[in-house]
């Protein structure tokens, strides 16, 4: 029996390594004919993706900015502290009575769609400004069709906000962004613009408008046609109030506040390169000119300052800078000056037209409003290659002292007049308060705006 058991034990043992070896061999003949077949498959397919992985890495690709096989890409920013923005490459169209931009992909292989909307213009906090739809399409199929098509690129924006109502605005949400995003086409652009309600802006700047495009713009809110472009900016862009941040210019380009305001003196043809040099030219009475205005926030003894600064040194000269008046007009007469003096407001904009090394001096108004005052002044004008001085206004200087009382609020507790909001701030701060200075207090920044000019060589 237990020998019978132990033949039986063998004879199985035996059949198991039989079969074993069987199947090993069967194992490989079947990896060496899965090897050949693979290898032919190749060689005859050679454009087919053969493997998951490999599938994965090519979508990898398609999806990826900046892929040299794809070239229908889009890059959004949305979290900009002032402005939202998308770049779109490749097959870019743009139908402006939906306010739609579709980037058409090259092939099938990307199945994902994406969408983006973005607020074209350049404060994104700006209200009642249609947004655009940015779409990054899964299929070409989806496309729409052409019905003009261009070798250019094409920057779709928004003007409207306060630009049109405010000179400041003007150039701090519009000219300066677009001078920035369109620099780098040297006029080889087409400007898509959306929210013309107020037309006469585009006029104004006009002479601008074309140096930066040499085509007329198109008006995108009304524009039924769907044009194609190899690249579509969307939105302008402010990367710091009312200037220019050298390494965030698009397209590998710098560019500094200072070419904007070189920019500026070549449109319009201003004469003065540099502010006047007392190093150069001792006699020369440097010139000063102190911005009138008519309606709020006025300095009521502006004759009496006008002398003040005369008697310093200077040649003095009040004026009121109209928002009517041509930009071209007034840049000259700016560009005339030296040293450009105002309060708080939107006239000390016209800094951008003034000789590179003159001065701009800003009168704070009462309140706490220095840091408002200078976020708007203070760092474009340095940016500018100007002297930056800023004078601010004591209660006793103020109409205010006299208006309310020195117990009020206004007066004794600027603190919470600004937590209480903007709406009180603009009422009593901006609106309310007219300013007398004290010629005597203000005569050490007359000085300091004198030795400026003393100390330029050139």
């Amino acid at each position: 029996m237990r020998c019978s058991e132990v033949k039986t034990g063998m004879s199985l043992k035996s059949g198991a390594q039989r079969h074993l070896l069987l199947g090993f061999l069967a194992g490989i003949l079947l990896v060496l004919l899965t090897y050949l077949v693979s290898q032919q498959f190749a060689i005859s397919a050679q454009y087919v993706v053969i493997t998951a992985e490999q599938r994965i890495v090519d979508k990898q690709k398609i999806e990826s900015p900046g892929n040299e096989t794809e070239k229908s890409k889009v890059v959004c920013n949305t979290e900009g502290r002032f402005s939202e923005s998308c770049e779109a490459d490749g097959d870019v169209r743009v139908h402006g009575t939906t306010l739609s931009v579709s980037i058409v992909p090259t092939t099938t292989l990307s199945s994902e769609r994406r969408e983006w909307r973005i607020r074209t213009h350049a404060r994104k906090s700006v209200d009642n400004i249609k947004k655009a739809t940015v779409t990054q399409l899964p299929d070409p199929i989806e496309a729409p069709p052409c019905t003009v098509t261009y070798t250019m690129p094409a920057i779709l924006f928004a003007i409207g906000g306060h630009s049109g109502r405010n000179f400041w605005h003007d150039f701090a949400d519009v000219l300066v962004p677009l001078f920035v995003a369109s620099r780098r086409y040297d006029g080889e652009v087409q400007f898509l613009v959306s929210n013309i309600v107020r037309p006469k802006w585009l006029d104004k700047y006009k002479t601008l408008l074309r140096r930066l495009s040499k085509y007329e713009f198109v008006d995108a809110d009304g524009d039924a046609h769907v044009r194609c472009f190899p690249h579509v900016d969307v939105g302008l862009r402010i990367d710091k109030e009312f200037s220019v941040v050298p390494e965030l210019v698009p397209g590998g380009r710098r560019l500094a506040m200072t070419d904007f305001t070189a920019f500026l003196r070549e449109t319009y043809a201003l004469p003065r390169h540099a502010a006047a040099s007392l190093a150069r030219e001792p006699d020369r009475k440097p010139r000063l000119l102190l911005i009138h205005r008519g309606h709020y926030r006025r300095l009521v003894n502006e004759q009496e300052v006008a002398g003040a600064a005369a008697t310093a040194g200077f040649d003095a000269v009040v004026m009121e800078l109209r928002g009517d008046t041509p930009v071209g007009d007034q840049a000259r007469v700016v560009n005339s000056f030296d040293v450009l003096m105002g309060l708080h407001g939107a006239g000390l904009t016209n800094a951008v037209f003034l000789p590179p090394g003159g001065v701009l001096i800003q009168v704070v108004p009462y309140g706490k409003m220095e840091f408002i005052a200078r976020a708007e002044f203070s760092e474009p004008a340095a940016d500018m290659g100007l002297k930056y001085l800023d004078y601010s206004v004591a209660a006793e200087e103020s109409t205010l002292l006299k208006m309310l009382g020195p117990e009020h609020p206004v007066i004794r507790d600027p603190d919470s007049v600004h937590r209480s909001g903007w709406a009180m701030i603009d009422e009593f701060y901006l609106r309310k308060q007219d300013v007398r200075i004290n010629v005597t207090r203000f005569a050490p920044t007359l000085a300091q705006a004198l030795d400026h000019l003393r100390r330029r060589s050139s």
